[in-house]
């Protein structure tokens, strides 16, 4: 079992967290996913999930 506050835990959560935005971000864009009643704007919150979920990773990496 992980201890209470293991770094290893936390990178693997947030690692976690990034696949998962990217992967609904890249959705969104593609059209495999959407969300009822916004239409065309999937595509642009798809992108905005991607862009700001790499700028989080760069944010994250800098401060380190």
């Amino acid at each position: 079992m992980a201890k209470k506050n293991s770094k290893a835990l936390n990178f693997v959560a947030w690692l976690t967290g990034i696949i998962v935005s990217l992967a609904v971000g890249f959705a969104l864009t593609g059209g495999t996913l959407s969300v009822p009643y916004i239409g065309i704007l999937n595509v642009v919150a798809g992108w905005v999930v991607i862009i700001t979920t790499l700028i989080s990773v760069v944010l994250a990496i800098l401060n380190k």
